[in-house]
């Protein structure tokens, strides 16, 4: 892979880190950069992972994760914007959706970096056989996953100050979308 190429990777598997982060921001509204860097970096972190752990387990874990991923991707993402849009209508502020919880925050981090397990997989297939072939492409999917999310967060929180409704119903639908997006994808 040259350097382009994977930059590229990195942008698109950092695409779904951008989305939910503006979702979970919608909820935010205040910037907090402690909760947003927190996001980001878990979300990062777990873009940067999975493909190490798709590279290291190729082998052994390809029929299961390339018939699966985009279901158990599907289904956390769907459970937590039916969550978020439950909590949002409900009105019961002590149990709102809450983007910063560590829970939510390591399960949305899972949901989005799924699809990075496969990269790692591929990563197989064009001949990486060196975890020093890995460093490059890791750094750059963490950090493409990290900036685009702290973005993401600064996005949805500045439009969840204007709008004057609960936002969680959005975010949620969001999250929704999202999902069927990936098992679309994958099923086609």
């Amino acid at each position: 892979m040259n350097t382009l190429e994977v930059w590229l990777t990195a942008l698109a598997l950092a695409m779904d880190s951008f989305t939910v982060a503006i979702a979970g921001g919608l909820v935010l509204k205040r910037i907090s950069l402690r909760h947003f860097f927190t996001i980001a970096f878990c979300f990062g972190l777990a873009q940067a992972i999975m493909p190490l752990i798709g590279w290291a387990g190729s082998i052994y874990f390809y029929r299961f994760i390339e018939q699966y991923d985009h279901w158990i991707a599907f289904a956390l993402l769907i459970f937590l914007g039916v969550k978020m849009i439950r909590d949002g209508i409900s009105g019961d502020e002590e149990h709102h959706f809450d983007p910063t919880r560590l829970a939510t925050v390591l399960t949305l981090s899972l949901a989005v970096s799924i699809d990075a397990l496969a990269v790692g997989i591929s990563f197989t297939c064009i001949g990486m056989d060196s975890i020093r072939q890995l460093g490059f492409p890791l750094f750059a999917i963490g950090l493409a996953s990290f900036v685009l999310a702290l973005t993401g967060c600064f996005i949805g929180s500045l439009v969840g100050n204007k709008l004057r409704f609960p936002v969680e119903p959005i975010g949620g639908l969001v999250l929704i979308i999202l999902g069927i997006k990936i098992l679309c994808e994958h099923l086609m």
